[in-house]
């Protein structure tokens, strides 16, 4: 019976298929219920964002997801191994849709280009905080969004659509992932989340790296009993303004 997966690739874990399905339940429920609840925060915030400065309430941006290349298998010699979609595989996972309230100048581009070419040397990626404390790219009122976290309240909008979950790793921009290494790449096995293991471990105070250390940690310890306690851990570190900046 150990080796019924390697005999019979298609039967499922059941465990960890009903451990998903449970998430994922939770998920939606938290979700709908956050967004039915934050409406009348929503509709304030995004009036101060239209009166404060020009542009969009909600700021859209591609992110990376989990890699779906897992769920379709073939098989080989040494049992089972997964199907390689040539369409993910320099990003790692599967490219989205990002939601979330705007804190930035539109023309922050135009303004700051600097920012945006994402041309980093080994030394430089070791050492890189991707957060920077008084952004000049930030608005008045986008500085007080960021330090209460309520920017990401969008991102619920994510997580009943299912491309996040509630928890999980932060996902990254597509022009990011040329600097992880093989082993990082194990972020992509679960969805990304609204909050996770670097979000309640130093935020952005955390290195690049660190960050990404964090994400993998997270996937290994995956399970029910890690996403309360991340839980109970962000509403202590959203109180407290923890690297939040």
């Amino acid at each position: 019976m150990d080796n019924i997966n390697g005999i019979f690739p298609y039967i499922p874990n059941w465990t960890t298929t009903l451990e998903e399905w449970a998430i994922r339940a939770i998920d939606i429920a938290i979700a709908s219920l956050g967004l039915i609840l934050s409406l009348p925060i929503i509709a304030l915030v995004t009036l101060i964002i239209k009166i404060d400065s020009p542009g969009p309430a909600i700021f859209k941006q591609t992110r990376i997801g989990k890699n779906r290349r897992n769920n379709v298998l073939s098989l080989s010699r040494n049992g089972v191994i997964p199907r390689i979609n040539r369409r993910n595989e320099d990003l790692g996972g599967k490219p989205f849709t990002f939601y979330k309230f705007r804190t930035m100048h539109v023309d922050a581009k135009e303004r700051y280009p600097e920012l945006y070419r994402y041309q980093y040397s080994p030394e430089e990626i070791n050492t890189l905080h991707f957060k920077i404390p008084d952004d000049p790219r930030l608005t008045r009122f986008g500085r007080h969004l960021r330090r209460t976290t309520v920017d990401e309240l969008p991102n619920l909008i994510n997580v009943i659509n299912g491309d996040m979950s509630l928890i999980g790793p932060r996902p990254d921009i597509p022009e990011m992932i040329k600097y992880y290494q093989p082993w990082q790449r194990k972020k992509f096995q679960v969805k990304p989340g609204v909050t996770g293991l670097a979000q309640i471990n130093g935020r952005g105070l955390l290195r690049f790296q660190e960050t990404l250390k964090l994400d993998v940690e997270y996937v290994e310890k995956k399970g029910l009993w890690t996403e309360f306690k991340i839980i109970l851990k962000t509403l202590w570190v959203t109180l407290l303004r923890i690297g939040a900046f």
